[in-house]
């Protein structure tokens, strides 16, 4: 650029930077960006052209949301090393930051399915339909375990996972096939948690891909035998092998006031026999 030893207003500094004027004032009375000289004449404040790298290194910092007390801090110790330190660790808060709201993103977007279904589905029908693999977290009951450890349970698990909050997961139920076929319509051994994003798979239950069958009941759960009754029915029928787990889950939580409104998804894995 022509003339970078000539000096700028604040006004024309500012607009260069794309902020309001009156931030490099307050920086100048805080201390942290003093202007490069001042106007004799009228007291303003001027600026060099060669400052800005000083203050997009300020902006960037304060785009991330790093304290004025911390940037202060940094500029009186300015190095490489202590800006790679800084960096290094913004770089690890955004990273989390972006994890975070890819699994928000991924929430929505289930729910947003979720009240799709709702809003075309039949309750009479059971399909077939074909599913990617997922990872769960998943947590062991039995007959036996009371509601109150169920929610311990899945309290520690979210705690050991890092989950800020039950809305950042899909959870369930689980009951395996073996059960249903033998009329254990209430054998439920497993809690699952969908944790989006996890970067390993070590000790976790794998949902295959594959061939599901989808059906839904609505109501309490004193019903859903009926429900398992129809949907071995249909498998007979159509000549297929169910296998694995039956996975349960509620589609209508947060649109509903009674129980008697609830819907529960269920999927199991099928095959041709």
């Amino acid at each position: 650029m022509n003339g970078q030893d000539k000096l700028l207003t604040i006004g024309q500094f500012a607009a260069l930077h794309g902020i309001n004027k009156k931030t490099l004032m307050w920086y100048d009375e805080i201390g942290l960006f003093k202007p490069a000289a001042i106007n004799p004449e009228n007291g303003y404040r001027c600026y060099s052209y060669h400052q800005s790298p000083v203050l997009e290194t300020i902006l960037l910092l304060r785009e991330l949301d790093v304290s004025i007390a911390e940037i202060l801090d940094f500029m009186k110790n300015r190095s490489a090393a202590n800006m790679k330190q800084l960096l290094a660790e913004k770089i690890a808060d955004l990273d989390r930051s972006i994890l975070h709201l890819q699994a928000v993103r991924k929430t929505l977007c289930n729910y947003h399915q979720n009240m799709e279904t709702l809003l075309t589905m039949d309750l009479s029908e059971i399909r077939i339909l074909e599913k990617e693999e997922r990872c769960l977290v998943t947590v062991d009951i039995d007959k036996d375990t009371t509601f109150e450890e169920e929610v311990e349970l899945i309290t520690a698990k979210t705690e050991q996972y890092q989950l800020g909050r039950l809305h950042d997961a899909s959870y369930g139920s689980m009951i395996p096939v073996a059960s249903l076929q033998n009329g254990n319509f209430d054998d439920y051994t497993k809690l699952f948690i969908e944790i989006p994003f996890l970067t390993h798979k070590k000790g976790l239950h794998i949902q295959p891909k594959g061939t599901y069958v989808r059906a839904f009941h609505k109501g309490g759960w004193d019903k859903i035998p009926q429900r398992y009754e129809e949907i071995l029915d249909f498998a007979k029928a159509k000549n297929l092998s169910l296998s694995g787990y039956s996975y349960e889950m509620g589609i209508n939580e947060n649109v509903i006031e009674c129980v008697e409104d609830y819907i529960v998804q269920i999927e199991i894995p099928v095959c041709k026999k």
